[in-house]
């Protein structure tokens, strides 16, 4: 007999600096961590992003980073840097299982006059990005509280996901999403090896792997892998 799996203990923030605090301390994060020139304006907009969120996580457990460095490196630089020094992302750009808004959000803040689509399957994460965009005065973000299978079909010319979903099942999920050369961009950790080979297998006559590149977070031990598929180039 199996015992029941524990839930995740609900971990609150000690502290939520207030905005210029947290302004000044990202602006540090950024100097150190390959975004020495981010324009404060978006860095203004992110602390804002940071202290919506912590409030949030006083009543609901949306993320595992609670520590302001935490947040600033594996959030924020982990989200930036992608379109910053590793690839151009073309727009309208879905955000597949965002969470509490991840990367979308902070992409969003990076590229304002950009369409960007949030899918959210948890209506209290739903809730709360639409609070986001209220608040943050987002434009050109669309939110829809779902899930995504594959009779989900919503335009677009790429998906992003940072979720834990393997890329097998998500690039079945978004092909009608999709027009041909239409990309599926996934934030991976560096242990991604088989269940790429997996999707390369079985999808090879609706997509081809277009990138592969592993990388480090700037001036940190953490290694990713981002992955880019792109639809072969007909219906």
């Amino acid at each position: 007999m199996t015992k029941p799996q524990k839930k995740s203990r609900h971990k609150k923030p000690e502290v939520i600096y207030e905005l210029q605090e947290a302004n000044s301390r990202l602006t540090d994060a950024f100097f150190h961590h390959g975004l020495a020139d981010y324009p404060r304006d978006k860095t203004l907009q992110l602390c804002k992003f940071y202290r919506l969120l912590m409030q949030q996580q006083k009543k609901e457990n949306f993320t595992r980073l609670l520590k302001f460095r935490d947040i600033a490196i594996k959030h924020f630089v982990d989200c930036l840097i992608l379109p910053l020094e590793l690839y151009t992302i073309k727009f309208p750009l879905m955000d597949m299982g965002t969470g509490p808004g991840f990367p979308g959000i902070p992409l969003k803040i990076h590229f304002p006059e950009e369409k960007i689509i949030l899918v959210e399957g948890v209506k209290k994460r739903v809730d709360f990005l639409k609070e986001v965009r209220e608040k943050l005065e987002l434009q050109e973000l669309n939110i829809i509280g779902r899930y995504v299978d594959e009779n989900f079909n919503y335009p677009v010319n790429s998906v992003i996901t940072r979720a834990v979903d393997e890329i097998l099942p998500t690039l079945k999920h978004v092909y009608n999403c999709l027009p041909p050369d239409g990309e599926v961009i996934f934030m991976k950790g560096p242990g991604v090896d088989e269940e790429l080979t997996k999707a390369i297998q079985l999808i090879k006559d609706k997509y081809t792997l277009h990138k592969d590149i592993p990388y480090t977070l700037p001036n940190t031990p953490h290694k990713r892998r981002l992955v880019i598929f792109k639809k072969i180039g007909h219906q």
